[in-house]
């Protein structure tokens, strides 16, 4: 799927998806990754997926640069400044700071960042944010219907905002199935009152995505959601030695049952965040001159957010679990059911 990665300079690396070439004038849409690389099966993936599906469809041409570190950031969008991209697209709420930083140094220049949103809102940029607390309640809630041990848990990889609505909605969801079932499903691993929880500090580690799945299996965790990126890769490797029927992993960012490619059988669903159809979006408003900087928001109204489907477990859960799970949606979307509690 991807082009060989070629080094650049130390700590920087580069793969350019080449349009034919008589297209050297075409639009290019180009990306910097967060830390966690092109390939991560999460959110940089997905958000390169939205390039690649624009070169599909309107013959642009895509390119990436990867971030080894923090400290790649810069340097990294100041290349592709410089290398005249019609759009520059960040991805992650840790580039936040280096983003703003090189948009307003370029005013000129086009900017789309994933997952954050700035205040007030700068010209030049379009933030892609996502209401995903709504779909993970919606996980949270079939969690909560398909635990036997009556124990699920939830942990993040960095105490920010991105990864904090997912585990707020997981939290709520669970929460919402007591409420209305009479069941008294635990929640370990974050506290959405009190905004405690598990954090792995990383985004890389799938050595810490085994080693918090394990301590929440320990503890009697039968269904655990990392969100965490990657290192959610380990908790699944877990769950696959252990069994389904003793663990299972509820996915982030994309379908992970096919992201995933050595464990996406142990996947109950995945809360998914449309970052591929949002960056669509942003490119194709550049290409046809309507790009205007401010907010694009993804929820479970307009398709930015969802849950994946069942998949192999699709036989394993109550059809009248199902009906509420979609009950519940309709809920969110025509606000009778409060995503917070």
């Amino acid at each position: 799927m991807f082009m060989k990665k070629i080094a650049l300079t130390s700590g920087i690396t580069a793969a350019f998806m080449m349009a034919s070439a008589t297209a050297a004038t075409a639009f290019t849409a180009c990306q910097v990754t967060d830390v966690g690389g092109i390939d991560d099966g999460s959110f940089n993936e997905t958000a390169w997926q939205g390039v690649l599906d624009a070169k599909a469809a309107y013959g642009i041409e895509g390119r990436y640069l990867e971030s080894q570190s923090e400290t790649d950031y810069q340097p990294n969008l100041n290349s592709l400044i410089e290398n005249k991209c019609d759009l520059v697209i960040s991805v992650g709420f840790l580039m936040g700071d280096a983003t703003k930083t090189s948009a307003e140094a370029n005013p000129d220049q086009k900017f789309s960042i994933v997952d954050f949103a700035y205040n007030p809102t700068i010209p030049n940029v379009v933030g892609q944010i996502y209401a995903t607390n709504e779909a993970a309640f919606l996980a949270g809630y079939l969690a909560a219907g398909m635990s036997q041990s009556g124990v699920v848990g939830v942990f993040g990889g960095m105490n920010i905002p991105p990864v904090t609505a997912f585990m707020d909605g997981f939290y709520y969801g669970v929460a919402y199935h007591n409420s209305q079932k009479g069941t008294n499903v635990q929640v370990l691993g974050w506290n959405a009152a009190s905004k405690e929880g598990l954090f792995t500090g990383n985004f890389e580690s799938l050595d810490d995505g085994r080693a918090f799945a394990q301590n929440l299996y320990d503890e009697g965790a039968d269904i655990v959601m990392p969100v965490a990126g990657p290192v959610g890769l380990g908790s699944a490797a877990l769950a696959a030695e252990l069994g389904t029927d003793a663990m299972k992993i509820i996915g982030v960012d994309g379908d992970q049952r096919f992201l995933d490619k050595n464990n996406g059988d142990v996947y109950l669903t995945s809360v998914l965040k449309g970052m591929d159809k949002t960056v669509m979006q942003v490119i194709k408003s550049a290409m046809d001159g309507k790009f205007e900087g401010g907010l694009l928001i993804g929820n479970l109204a307009n398709g930015g957010v969802d849950i994946s489907p069942y998949h192999g477990f699709d036989s394993a859960i109550p059809a009248a679990l199902k009906a509420e799970v979609e009950k519940v949606r309709a809920g969110l979307i025509d606000g009778s059911i409060n995503v917070g509690g």
